[in-house]
């Protein structure tokens, strides 16, 4: 299968300004997560060969997580598969996918735990998901 380059120059230009990191979503849920005490690291290299980001990173309590925009990870509610180019789109966003089920495989068998949000997703929410997660985790290991 050839890989085939995006439809037109204007095309490759406009995806070449998607941000990869500080998108609007993963901003508002910094923000939440901060208003509600929480503490953590951004953008942190959490594997290597090949090399996976994480956008927030609690080390203490070994929770990871990432934002997903719903076009290039797929959302199930919100997927849109262009009609244009239709084969490279495909193959990018379930590659993606690919990719995003084997960091999650990867980190869990080194003991992290994985949150994955959505773009769409309710802050508030999400943040709720985040926080029963890092305060869990975190009791667990002062336990020990």
């Amino acid at each position: 299968m050839a890989i085939i380059d995006p439809s037109s120059p204007e095309a490759s230009r406009r995806m070449a300004r998607v941000r990869q990191k500080g998108t609007g979503a993963e901003l508002a849920l910094r923000r939440a997560l901060h208003a509600r005490g929480f503490r953590y690291r951004l953008h942190v290299p959490v594997l290597t060969k090949p090399r996976r980001v994480a956008d927030i990173v609690f080390p203490r309590s070994r929770t990871i997580v990432f934002v997903d925009g719903c076009f290039w990870h797929g959302c199930p509610l919100h997927a849109s598969w262009p009609k244009s180019n239709a084969e490279f789109w495909r193959n990018k966003i379930e590659t993606n996918r690919a990719r995003d089920r084997d960091t999650d495989r990867r980190l869990e068998a080194e003991g992290w735990h994985v949150v994955r949000v959505w773009e769409h997703e309710s802050v508030d929410e999400a943040v709720e998901r985040i926080a029963e997660v890092v305060v869990a985790r975190a009791k667990a290991e002062r336990r020990r």
